[in-house]
């Protein structure tokens, strides 16, 4: 399928990286393309960022046919352009479609249209660390049609965003609240999907952390109500002694690529690193027992955000002396090594916009 490209002339200038907050800050040029049954995947396009034109009645808005992903570029030392495991995103992306009966997409098509994309627009990319162009890939059902069914027409999109730091604590560890009156999923739902609907979902405990002075939802399960998930923006680690412990996969979590990717480089260093099931229980008696040592969360928007304090009802605790552990400081410097070029690529995890 051949790409139109429609480019506009612009004098506008990305705002310093000091001044970069998250998702705020579009660059000059989006991908885009339709799907419809009889043509599949069609009309590919890079044209200028502008609002789109669909009907009311499109069946995103009504029955919440939406899913979407994140990943980053960054620029190296030697101004090459980098994406951190771009693919397994997109497989997540297809993984979700299959989840929400959307059509797959071409992983090497949009690979390539993604790259394309990024080369017209690399003045957007900025260089500090920490900074980062933030990659947006969406699908959503546009079929102007008020019933209960799967859409028949698609868009799919992709636009891109500099970015800085998350959260404006930055590597500043964050107090995170464990909702006891929500759940975010249930096993037989839609829970491991990257849906709009379930961060709809997540709002009114994120509103309720926000008002009580945390960063972050810590979900627990639907069932039993006491075993940990994630967190509302990233998956979740504790190092309880030596062993580092994960939330098993369990069709409630988002299998996060960056989870993926300390629970391979921890396996490298030859950590103690378990993926089960872990309950708040388990982590508050942890604390009371003088083992629990870091707590932090994992995921493309911050990377690697270490965890000060959790509050479970009447009961808070502190971990650490206020500053970044050590474990959690070793993934992040671990991570973002590779992916500004500053370390060896061992895991084949960069591929690079020639």
């Amino acid at each position: 399928m051949e790409i139109k490209v429609t480019t506009i002339e612009t004098n506008r200038t990305r705002p310093k990286d000091s001044d970069l907050g998250f998702g705020q800050v579009f660059t000059d040029h989006m991908f885009v393309m339709d799907y419809s049954e009889d043509k599949g995947w069609h009309d590919s396009r890079i044209e200028p960022y502008a609002d789109f034109s669909v009907s009311p009645a499109a069946m995103v808005f009504h029955y919440g046919q939406a899913i979407f992903e994140g990943l980053k570029a960054f620029k190296t030392p030697d101004k090459k352009i980098c994406l951190f495991r771009p693919r397994d995103n997109f497989k997540r992306m297809n993984r979700s479609a299959t989840g929400m009966c959307i059509p797959n997409i071409d992983i090497d098509f949009v690979m390539d249209a993604l790259k394309q994309l990024i080369r017209l627009e690399e003045k957007w990319i900025p260089e500090t660390l920490g900074t980062s162009l933030y990659i947006r890939p969406t699908i959503i059902a546009t079929d102007p049609f008020l019933g209960v069914r799967a859409s028949l027409t698609y868009r799919f999109f992709i636009m891109l965003s500099s970015v800085g730091a998350y959260y404006a604590e930055g590597l500043n560890p964050v107090k995170i609240w464990v909702s006891k009156d929500h759940v975010r999923a249930a096993k037989g739902g839609v829970g491991e999907f990257k849906t709009a609907g379930n961060y709809a979902a997540s709002l009114i405990a994120s509103e309720k952390a926000k008002k009580e002075g945390y960063a972050q939802v810590l979900w627990l399960d639907a069932i039993e109500r006491k075993y940990i998930e994630e967190v509302g923006a990233m998956n979740i680690f504790f190092l309880i002694d030596d062993e580092l412990i994960t939330p098993n996969l369990t069709g409630t979590i988002l299998p996060g690529i960056t989870r993926y990717s300390v629970i391979n480089l921890a396996k490298k260093w030859g950590m103690n690193i378990s993926e089960r099931k872990i309950s708040i229980d388990e982590v508050f008696l942890a604390h009371e027992n003088g083992k629990l040592k870091e707590v932090f969360g994992s995921g493309t928007a911050a990377v690697i955000s270490p965890v000060g304090e959790i509050r479970y009802g009447d009961k808070v605790i502190s971990i650490g002396d206020g500053k970044p552990g050590e474990t959690a400081m070793k993934f992040y410097t671990g991570l973002t090594d590779i992916q500004y070029g500053k370390a060896e690529d061992s895991e084949n995890w960069i591929e690079v916009v020639d």
